[in-house]
């Protein structure tokens, strides 16, 4: 237990306390049981972290952190830390990675045991975080109705323009953006220069936070993450064998391949070798809750395992870049819109245009020379335009949706 006050103590007071994600102002902190889950790298750690650092200036001995991936929990579990930690005056509780947990009995695991303390200790406040595939997670304990749940996407490019000392710029909503995009891009782009530059340098590198540490070692470090999802997140949450890793593994690959990809359902049954399609439908679900793509589909409600996406693609850009070293522009394009709008609105697949957004706004993603002729007669139709700094109409500039979180 001291050995990991130590390493709670160094980890905590070595964070940055002030470059701050934007979801740390979102969550409420008051909340006894918080879970913070997102894809790996996105920054989930450093939050913990942060809030940590937070409360150990005013209070050293009520924080503890640790990663549950730590050697001590190969002997001892979380019931007996909470009971410990609170004896000693212990008030908030930070757990990292908590899919990592090693269970010590067939009957319990990390859910089950975070129940128990929630119980036990109702002066305890527990922070966690873990795999954006903890969405799909059926866990021994249910902890629906105790936790408060946040998930945490990459740097939006308003955030990375932050993050990189270029702007700072307050977050704007869909609203704002599509009836006062002409003032704010003129705003924006007199504040921080040559937008399109930094535009073109966000969507290569710009998403995952830990670009900022070693720039150099950025797209190795990202293709290490696609394989640690792939061969131990997902199998840790889902309990899946060897043989369908492989098979994800090359379904990634086949999507990456053809974006936008339309799946075809026969011949992916017959190129990963599977017979039923329900499980290939499933492979697409784990791939998407993973972040590792976004399936787009006409209708944003219902049992979406049952139903075939119609238009699939990589989760961001920067993942675009490492799957294909050449991916397309017009891909890159509807992939940074798909990313920026669905972190808080729906998107499907519209009968005109390229997406709908919450049922209400149709639009249509391109280049600069992109006119209106694919949404004539499309009610709140609106283009959203790469390579131009300011927009006219509804013509909006593709950069300003980056500022939507």
């Amino acid at each position: 237990m001291t050995e990991l006050f130590q390493i709670s103590n160094n980890l905590i007071n070595q964070v940055n306390p002030d470059l701050k994600r934007f979801l740390y102002q979102q969550v409420d902190w008051n909340a006894r049981l918080i879970e913070i889950n997102g894809a790996r790298g996105t920054g989930k750690t450093t939050i913990l972290l942060q809030k940590a650092n937070e409360i150990m200036s005013v209070d050293a001995g009520s924080v503890l952190y640790t990663s549950l991936e730590d050697p001590y929990f190969y002997n001892n579990n979380l019931v007996e830390l909470a009971d410990e930690f609170r004896k000693l005056g212990g008030q908030f509780l930070f757990l990292d990675e908590v899919h990592r947990y090693p269970s010590k009995n067939p009957g319990s695991d990390w859910s089950a045991e975070l129940k128990i303390i929630y119980d036990r200790y109702p002066g305890l406040k527990v922070y966690y975080s873990g795999s954006s595939l903890l969405r799909i997670y059926k866990g021994k304990g249910d902890l629906s109705r105790r936790k408060a749940t946040y998930n945490l996407p990459g740097l939006s490019f308003r955030e990375y323009l932050y993050f990189t000392g270029i702007l700072n710029f307050r977050t704007l909503s869909l609203d704002e953006i599509l009836n006062n995009h002409v003032k704010l891009a003129t705003e924006i782009v007199n504040k921080s220069g040559v937008i399109i530059s930094h535009f073109r340098n966000y969507i290569r590198t710009g998403y995952f936070p830990f670009y900022l540490e070693s720039p150099e070692h950025y797209a190795a470090r990202l293709k290490d993450v696609i394989t640690v999802i792939l061969e131990n997140d997902i199998p840790s949450v889902t309990e899946i064998p060897f043989e369908t890793v492989i098979k994800l593994k090359k379904l990634l690959g086949l999507i990456a391949a053809g974006v936008p990809f339309t799946p075809n359902l026969t011949n992916l049954k017959k190129d990963l070798f599977i017979a039923d399609q329900r499980t290939l439908l499933r492979y697409f679900s784990l791939l998407e809750k993973a972040e590792l793509i976004y399936n787009l589909r006409k209708e944003s409600s219902g049992n979406q395992l049952l139903r075939k996406p119609d238009k699939i693609l990589p989760d961001n850009t920067n993942l675009a870049f490492s799957l294909d070293a050449s991916p397309d522009t017009g891909t890159l394009r509807e992939i940074f819109f798909v990313r920026n709008l669905r972190v808080n609105h729906i998107l499907t697949s519209p009968p005109k245009g390229d997406f709908l957004v919450d049922g209400i706004y149709s639009f249509e993603v391109g280049g600069k020379n992109k006119t209106m002729k694919q949404l004539q007669n499309v009610e709140n139709a609106f283009l959203a335009l790469d390579d131009i700094e300011t927009g006219y109409g509804r013509a909006i500039p593709l950069w300003l949706f980056g500022f939507l979180y």
